[in-house]
Protein backbone atom coordinates (compact mmCIF):
# COMPACT_ATOMS: atom_id res chain seq x y z
CA UNK A 1 0.00 0.00 0.00
CA UNK A 2 1.35 3.45 -0.92
CA UNK A 3 1.89 5.91 1.93
CA UNK A 4 -0.91 8.11 0.59
CA UNK A 5 -3.38 5.20 0.55
CA UNK A 6 -2.32 4.03 4.01
CA UNK A 7 -2.62 7.49 5.52
CA UNK A 8 -6.04 7.88 3.90
CA UNK A 9 -7.26 4.98 6.04
CA UNK A 10 -7.01 7.27 9.06
CA UNK A 11 -7.53 10.60 7.27
CA UNK A 12 -10.82 11.15 9.09
CA UNK A 13 -8.98 11.08 12.42
CA UNK A 14 -6.41 13.55 11.11
CA UNK A 15 -9.11 15.84 9.76
CA UNK A 16 -10.82 15.80 13.15
CA UNK A 17 -7.51 16.74 14.78
CA UNK A 18 -6.96 19.57 12.30
CA UNK A 19 -10.41 20.99 12.87
CA UNK A 20 -10.01 20.78 16.63
CA UNK A 21 -6.77 22.76 16.35
CA UNK A 22 -8.54 25.24 14.10
CA UNK A 23 -11.30 25.74 16.66
CA UNK A 24 -8.75 26.40 19.43
CA UNK A 25 -6.06 28.67 17.93
CA UNK A 26 -3.09 29.83 19.96
CA UNK A 27 -0.71 32.57 18.85
CA UNK A 28 3.08 32.52 19.11
CA UNK A 29 4.60 31.17 22.33
CA UNK A 30 1.10 30.51 23.70
CA UNK A 31 0.69 27.10 22.04
CA UNK A 32 0.27 25.23 25.32
CA UNK A 33 -2.86 23.29 24.36
CA UNK A 34 -1.61 22.65 20.82
CA UNK A 35 1.81 21.40 21.87
CA UNK A 36 0.22 19.24 24.56
CA UNK A 37 -2.05 17.56 22.00
CA UNK A 38 0.90 17.02 19.66
CA UNK A 39 2.98 15.48 22.45
CA UNK A 40 0.11 13.18 23.46
CA UNK A 41 -0.27 11.91 19.90
CA UNK A 42 3.44 11.26 19.51
CA UNK A 43 3.63 9.43 22.82
CA UNK A 44 0.66 7.29 21.80
CA UNK A 45 2.57 6.31 18.65
CA UNK A 46 5.54 5.20 20.77
CA UNK A 47 7.70 8.16 19.82
CA UNK A 48 10.20 9.69 22.25
CA UNK A 49 8.91 13.17 23.14
CA UNK A 50 10.69 16.29 24.36
CA UNK A 51 8.65 19.32 25.38
CA UNK A 52 9.45 22.97 26.01
CA UNK A 53 12.06 23.72 23.35
CA UNK A 54 11.84 27.37 22.42
CA UNK A 55 9.27 27.70 25.22
CA UNK A 56 6.34 25.82 23.64
CA UNK A 57 8.01 23.69 20.97
CA UNK A 58 7.89 19.90 20.83
CA UNK A 59 10.43 17.48 19.37
CA UNK A 60 9.73 13.82 18.67
CA UNK A 61 12.46 11.26 18.01
CA UNK A 62 11.76 7.97 16.23
CA UNK A 63 14.40 5.36 15.47
CA UNK A 64 14.01 2.94 12.59
CA UNK A 65 16.43 0.26 11.48
CA UNK A 66 20.11 0.72 12.40
CA UNK A 67 21.61 3.61 10.49
CA UNK A 68 23.53 6.81 11.03
CA UNK A 69 21.34 9.18 9.02
CA UNK A 70 19.10 11.65 10.87
CA UNK A 71 16.32 13.40 8.99
CA UNK A 72 14.39 16.35 10.40
CA UNK A 73 10.83 17.33 9.55
CA UNK A 74 9.37 20.60 10.76
CA UNK A 75 5.84 22.00 11.14
CA UNK A 76 4.68 25.33 12.58
CA UNK A 77 1.91 25.44 15.20
CA UNK A 78 0.93 29.08 15.83
CA UNK A 79 -2.17 30.99 14.78
CA UNK A 80 -2.61 34.69 13.97
CA UNK A 81 -4.25 37.63 15.80
CA UNK A 82 -7.12 37.80 13.30
CA UNK A 83 -10.86 37.60 13.94
CA UNK A 84 -12.27 34.73 11.87
CA UNK A 85 -15.03 35.59 9.41
CA UNK A 86 -16.24 32.14 8.39
CA UNK A 87 -19.34 30.22 9.39
CA UNK A 88 -17.53 26.90 9.63
CA UNK A 89 -18.80 24.51 12.30
CA UNK A 90 -15.24 24.33 13.61
CA UNK A 91 -14.49 28.07 13.38
CA UNK A 92 -12.32 29.69 16.01
CA UNK A 93 -13.76 29.73 19.51
CA UNK A 94 -11.17 32.28 20.65
CA UNK A 95 -12.04 35.91 19.87
CA UNK A 96 -9.38 37.71 17.86
CA UNK A 97 -7.37 34.60 17.02
CA UNK A 98 -7.57 32.19 14.10
CA UNK A 99 -5.56 29.77 12.00
CA UNK A 100 -5.42 31.96 8.91
CA UNK A 101 -2.19 30.49 7.51
CA UNK A 102 -2.84 26.76 7.74
CA UNK A 103 -0.47 25.91 10.56
CA UNK A 104 -3.23 23.72 11.99
CA UNK A 105 -2.95 21.72 8.75
CA UNK A 106 0.85 21.65 8.78
CA UNK A 107 0.87 20.35 12.35
CA UNK A 108 -1.67 17.68 11.42
CA UNK A 109 0.30 16.57 8.37
CA UNK A 110 3.42 16.07 10.47
CA UNK A 111 1.42 14.16 13.09
CA UNK A 112 0.12 11.97 10.24
CA UNK A 113 3.63 11.39 8.92
CA UNK A 114 4.88 10.52 12.42
CA UNK A 115 2.09 7.97 12.84
CA UNK A 116 2.83 6.36 9.49
CA UNK A 117 6.56 6.09 10.21
CA UNK A 118 5.94 4.77 13.75
CA UNK A 119 3.62 2.07 12.41
CA UNK A 120 5.75 1.00 9.45
CA UNK A 121 9.33 1.60 10.69
CA UNK A 122 10.41 1.12 7.09
CA UNK A 123 13.39 3.45 7.26
CA UNK A 124 17.00 3.50 8.38
CA UNK A 125 18.40 5.84 11.00
CA UNK A 126 16.41 8.43 12.93
CA UNK A 127 13.47 10.72 12.20
CA UNK A 128 13.26 13.96 14.18
CA UNK A 129 9.85 15.69 14.23
CA UNK A 130 10.09 19.41 15.03
CA UNK A 131 6.86 21.16 16.01
CA UNK A 132 7.78 24.82 16.12
CA UNK A 133 6.02 27.67 17.91
CA UNK A 134 5.81 31.33 16.93
CA UNK A 135 6.58 31.26 13.22
CA UNK A 136 4.53 34.40 12.54
CA UNK A 137 7.23 36.98 13.16
CA UNK A 138 8.04 36.16 16.78
CA UNK A 139 11.20 34.14 16.17
CA UNK A 140 10.11 30.63 17.08
CA UNK A 141 12.77 28.95 14.95
CA UNK A 142 15.50 31.10 16.45
CA UNK A 143 14.17 30.35 19.94
CA UNK A 144 14.34 26.60 19.33
CA UNK A 145 17.82 26.85 17.84
CA UNK A 146 19.00 28.99 20.76
CA UNK A 147 17.54 26.35 23.07
CA UNK A 148 19.89 23.77 21.56
CA UNK A 149 17.62 22.18 18.94
CA UNK A 150 20.37 20.94 16.66
CA UNK A 151 22.85 20.22 19.45
CA UNK A 152 20.35 18.06 21.34
CA UNK A 153 18.71 16.60 18.24
CA UNK A 154 21.28 16.78 15.43
CA UNK A 155 19.99 16.17 11.91
CA UNK A 156 21.79 15.79 8.60
CA UNK A 157 19.05 17.65 6.75
CA UNK A 158 15.60 19.09 7.39
CA UNK A 159 12.39 19.60 5.38
CA UNK A 160 9.19 21.64 5.70
CA UNK A 161 5.95 21.94 3.73
CA UNK A 162 3.45 24.81 3.47
CA UNK A 163 0.00 24.92 1.90
CA UNK A 164 -0.57 27.21 -1.11
CA UNK A 165 -4.22 28.33 -1.26
CA UNK A 166 -3.81 29.80 -4.75
CA UNK A 167 -3.46 26.25 -6.12
CA UNK A 168 -3.25 24.41 -8.42
CA UNK A 169 -4.53 21.61 -6.24
CA UNK A 170 -1.96 18.93 -5.48
CA UNK A 171 0.90 20.68 -7.29
CA UNK A 172 4.19 20.54 -5.40
CA UNK A 173 6.46 23.57 -5.76
CA UNK A 174 10.07 23.99 -4.73
CA UNK A 175 13.36 25.28 -6.07
CA UNK A 176 17.08 25.46 -5.39
CA UNK A 177 18.26 28.72 -3.86
CA UNK A 178 16.13 31.63 -2.61
CA UNK A 179 12.58 30.49 -1.93
CA UNK A 180 11.27 33.15 0.47
CA UNK A 181 12.39 36.71 1.16
CA UNK A 182 14.12 38.21 4.17
CA UNK A 183 11.97 40.52 6.27
CA UNK A 184 12.78 43.45 8.53
CA UNK A 185 9.98 44.76 10.73
CA UNK A 186 10.01 48.47 11.55
CA UNK A 187 8.44 50.86 14.04
CA UNK A 188 8.76 54.59 13.39
CA UNK A 189 7.73 56.84 16.28
CA UNK A 190 7.19 60.51 15.52
CA UNK A 191 7.09 63.03 18.34
CA UNK A 192 5.76 66.47 17.46
CA UNK A 193 3.91 68.95 19.65
CA UNK A 194 0.24 68.66 20.48
CA UNK A 195 -2.13 71.54 19.95
CA UNK A 196 -5.75 72.54 19.47
CA UNK A 197 -6.97 71.54 16.01
CA UNK A 198 -8.12 75.14 15.46
CA UNK A 199 -4.64 76.50 16.21
CA UNK A 200 -2.23 74.30 14.23
CA UNK A 201 0.45 76.98 14.24
CA UNK A 202 1.02 76.22 17.92
CA UNK A 203 1.86 72.60 17.29
CA UNK A 204 4.06 70.30 15.23
CA UNK A 205 1.61 67.96 13.55
CA UNK A 206 2.89 64.35 13.62
CA UNK A 207 0.08 63.20 11.31
CA UNK A 208 1.25 65.48 8.50
CA UNK A 209 4.78 64.15 9.03
CA UNK A 210 3.62 60.53 9.18
CA UNK A 211 1.62 60.73 5.94
CA UNK A 212 4.44 62.50 4.12
CA UNK A 213 7.03 60.03 5.35
CA UNK A 214 4.82 57.10 4.42
CA UNK A 215 4.56 58.41 0.85
CA UNK A 216 8.28 59.15 0.65
CA UNK A 217 9.19 55.65 1.78
CA UNK A 218 7.47 54.24 -1.30
CA UNK A 219 10.05 56.04 -3.44
CA UNK A 220 12.81 53.83 -2.02
CA UNK A 221 11.80 50.89 -4.21
CA UNK A 222 10.77 52.97 -7.22
CA UNK A 223 13.76 55.35 -7.23
CA UNK A 224 16.62 54.00 -5.09
CA UNK A 225 16.71 50.26 -5.67
CA UNK A 226 17.85 48.36 -8.75
CA UNK A 227 14.63 47.54 -10.68
CA UNK A 228 16.03 44.08 -11.45
CA UNK A 229 16.16 43.25 -7.73
CA UNK A 230 12.94 42.61 -5.83
CA UNK A 231 12.00 44.66 -2.77
CA UNK A 232 8.75 45.54 -1.02
CA UNK A 233 8.22 48.25 1.59
CA UNK A 234 4.79 47.91 3.21
CA UNK A 235 3.41 50.22 5.88
CA UNK A 236 0.79 48.17 7.65
CA UNK A 237 -0.02 50.32 10.68
CA UNK A 238 -0.62 54.03 11.28
CA UNK A 239 -1.63 55.12 14.78
CA UNK A 240 -2.25 58.69 15.91
CA UNK A 241 -4.75 60.77 17.78
CA UNK A 242 -7.85 60.11 19.84
CA UNK A 243 -10.07 63.20 19.37
CA UNK A 244 -11.56 65.30 16.56
CA UNK A 245 -10.26 68.60 17.86
CA UNK A 246 -6.78 67.70 19.07
CA UNK A 247 -3.54 67.59 17.08
CA UNK A 248 -1.79 64.71 18.85
CA UNK A 249 1.66 64.72 20.32
CA UNK A 250 2.84 61.67 18.39
CA UNK A 251 2.25 59.19 15.60
CA UNK A 252 3.44 55.67 14.94
CA UNK A 253 4.13 53.89 11.64
CA UNK A 254 4.88 50.18 11.41
CA UNK A 255 5.44 47.68 8.64
CA UNK A 256 7.88 45.41 6.86
CA UNK A 257 10.70 45.44 4.32
CA UNK A 258 11.12 42.35 2.09
CA UNK A 259 14.25 41.66 0.08
CA UNK A 260 16.38 38.81 -1.28
CA UNK A 261 19.65 40.72 -1.64
CA UNK A 262 21.77 41.65 1.39
CA UNK A 263 23.11 44.85 -0.18
CA UNK A 264 19.62 46.00 -1.13
CA UNK A 265 18.37 45.11 2.34
CA UNK A 266 21.00 47.40 3.83
CA UNK A 267 20.20 50.18 1.34
CA UNK A 268 16.48 50.15 2.13
CA UNK A 269 17.17 50.36 5.86
CA UNK A 270 19.58 53.25 5.38
CA UNK A 271 17.12 55.16 3.20
CA UNK A 272 14.31 54.73 5.75
CA UNK A 273 16.53 56.25 8.42
CA UNK A 274 17.71 59.06 6.12
CA UNK A 275 14.17 59.98 5.14
CA UNK A 276 13.11 59.95 8.78
CA UNK A 277 15.99 62.27 9.71
CA UNK A 278 15.10 64.59 6.84
CA UNK A 279 11.45 64.84 7.82
CA UNK A 280 12.41 65.39 11.45
CA UNK A 281 14.69 68.27 10.47
CA UNK A 282 12.17 69.76 8.05
CA UNK A 283 9.32 69.84 10.54
CA UNK A 284 11.18 70.28 13.82
CA UNK A 285 10.02 66.92 15.15
CA UNK A 286 11.80 63.94 16.69
CA UNK A 287 11.64 60.62 14.82
CA UNK A 288 12.94 57.31 16.13
CA UNK A 289 13.34 54.33 13.76
CA UNK A 290 13.48 50.77 15.09
CA UNK A 291 14.30 48.38 12.21
CA UNK A 292 14.64 44.72 13.19
CA UNK A 293 15.92 41.62 11.37
CA UNK A 294 13.04 39.16 11.85
CA UNK A 295 13.40 36.72 8.94
CA UNK A 296 16.43 35.67 6.90
CA UNK A 297 16.26 34.73 3.23
CA UNK A 298 15.09 31.12 2.96
CA UNK A 299 17.70 29.44 0.74
CA UNK A 300 16.93 25.85 -0.24
CA UNK A 301 20.00 23.63 -0.43
CA UNK A 302 20.57 22.24 -3.93
CA UNK A 303 20.77 18.53 -3.08
CA UNK A 304 17.78 18.63 -0.74
CA UNK A 305 15.62 20.64 -3.16
CA UNK A 306 16.34 18.13 -5.91
CA UNK A 307 15.55 15.26 -3.55
CA UNK A 308 12.28 16.91 -2.50
CA UNK A 309 11.19 17.26 -6.12
CA UNK A 310 12.12 13.65 -6.91
CA UNK A 311 10.18 12.33 -3.93
CA UNK A 312 7.15 14.45 -4.84
CA UNK A 313 7.34 13.20 -8.44
CA UNK A 314 7.32 9.62 -7.21
CA UNK A 315 4.26 10.24 -5.04
CA UNK A 316 2.20 12.69 -7.08
CA UNK A 317 3.51 12.30 -10.64
CA UNK A 318 6.02 14.43 -12.53
CA UNK A 319 3.22 16.57 -13.97
CA UNK A 320 2.35 17.66 -10.43
CA UNK A 321 5.83 18.98 -9.59
CA UNK A 322 7.31 22.39 -10.30
CA UNK A 323 10.98 22.08 -9.36
CA UNK A 324 11.87 25.65 -10.33
CA UNK A 325 9.04 27.70 -8.88
CA UNK A 326 9.22 31.47 -8.63
CA UNK A 327 10.52 32.82 -5.29
CA UNK A 328 7.93 34.55 -3.12
CA UNK A 329 8.17 37.81 -1.23
CA UNK A 330 6.60 36.32 1.88
CA UNK A 331 8.92 35.27 4.67
CA UNK A 332 9.33 32.10 6.73
CA UNK A 333 11.58 31.49 9.71
CA UNK A 334 12.35 27.97 8.54
CA UNK A 335 15.10 30.04 6.88
CA UNK A 336 17.05 29.91 10.14
CA UNK A 337 16.87 26.13 10.24
CA UNK A 338 18.13 25.67 6.67
CA UNK A 339 20.88 28.17 7.45
CA UNK A 340 21.99 25.83 10.24
CA UNK A 341 21.65 22.51 8.37
CA UNK A 342 20.95 21.64 4.71
CA UNK A 343 17.26 21.51 3.90
CA UNK A 344 14.38 22.26 1.58
CA UNK A 345 11.06 24.06 1.86
CA UNK A 346 8.13 23.44 -0.48
CA UNK A 347 4.58 24.52 -1.24
CA UNK A 348 1.65 22.19 -1.85
CA UNK A 349 -1.23 23.66 -3.85
CA UNK A 350 -4.72 23.61 -2.37
CA UNK A 351 -8.13 24.05 -3.95
CA UNK A 352 -8.08 27.79 -4.75
CA UNK A 353 -9.77 29.89 -2.09
CA UNK A 354 -9.17 32.86 0.26
CA UNK A 355 -5.48 33.63 0.64
CA UNK A 356 -3.14 33.29 3.58
CA UNK A 357 -3.74 35.70 6.47
CA UNK A 358 -7.29 36.33 5.23
CA UNK A 359 -10.12 36.24 7.80
CA UNK A 360 -12.04 33.81 5.55
CA UNK A 361 -9.15 31.36 5.03
CA UNK A 362 -9.53 27.67 5.81
CA UNK A 363 -7.02 24.88 5.27
CA UNK A 364 -7.88 22.38 2.53
CA UNK A 365 -8.20 19.05 4.38
CA UNK A 366 -7.69 17.05 1.18
CA UNK A 367 -4.00 18.01 1.44
CA UNK A 368 -3.50 16.16 4.72
CA UNK A 369 -2.80 12.67 3.28
CA UNK A 370 -0.69 14.16 0.48
CA UNK A 371 1.46 16.27 2.76
CA UNK A 372 1.81 13.57 5.41
CA UNK A 373 2.83 11.02 2.77
CA UNK A 374 5.43 13.38 1.31
CA UNK A 375 6.99 14.07 4.72
CA UNK A 376 7.04 10.38 5.59
CA UNK A 377 8.58 9.44 2.24
CA UNK A 378 11.31 12.04 2.75
CA UNK A 379 12.44 10.10 5.81
CA UNK A 380 12.23 6.74 4.05
CA UNK A 381 14.26 7.93 1.06
CA UNK A 382 16.73 10.35 2.61
CA UNK A 383 17.57 8.26 5.67
CA UNK A 384 19.39 5.87 3.34
CA UNK A 385 20.82 8.53 1.01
Amino acid sequence: MSPIDRIRTYADELTALRRDLHAHPEIGFEEVRTSGIVAEHLERFGIEVHRGLGRTGVVGVLRGRPGARRIGLRADMDALPITEETNLPYRSTTPGKMHACGHDGHTTMLVGAARYLAETRDFDGTAVFVFQPAEEGLGGARAMIADGLFERFPVDEIYALHNAPQGPHGVFQTRTGPMMAAADFFDIRITGRGAHAAMPQQGIDPIVIATGLAQAMQSIVSRNSDPLKAAVVSITQIHAGAAYNVIPEGAHLAGTVRTFDATLRKLVGERIRELAQGFAAAYGATIEVDLRDVFSVLDNSAEQARAAAEIASELFGADKVDADTIPRMGSEDFADMVAAVPGAYAWLGATPGPGLHNASFDFDDSLIPLGAAYLARVVERRARA
